[in-house]
């Protein structure tokens, strides 16, 4: 049985994912305008979703940021 190591946090991915995150809410936005039904749903539940990753990259990001400039990064 393999075990998984934990990677150091890497503020950079956090905001490249951040920055993939939005864009990936913005086309599906964009994609909302062609869609209907079942598909619209499962495009605003999925924005839902990025729009709390959204929120907590950022959150955790802005706590970094602290952490660095408090000098325990």
């Amino acid at each position: 049985m393999s075990r998984k190591t934990s990677m150091p946090n890497d503020s950079d991915d956090n905001v490249n994912r951040l920055k993939k995150t939005i864009s990936n809410a913005e086309a599906a936005e964009a994609a909302m305008e062609f869609a209907d039904g079942k598909e619209l749903a499962a495009i605003k539940e999925k924005n839902a979703r990025r729009q709390e990753s959204i929120e907590s990259l950022q959150s955790e990001i802005k706590e970094e940021n602290k952490s660095r400039i408090n000098g325990y990064i």
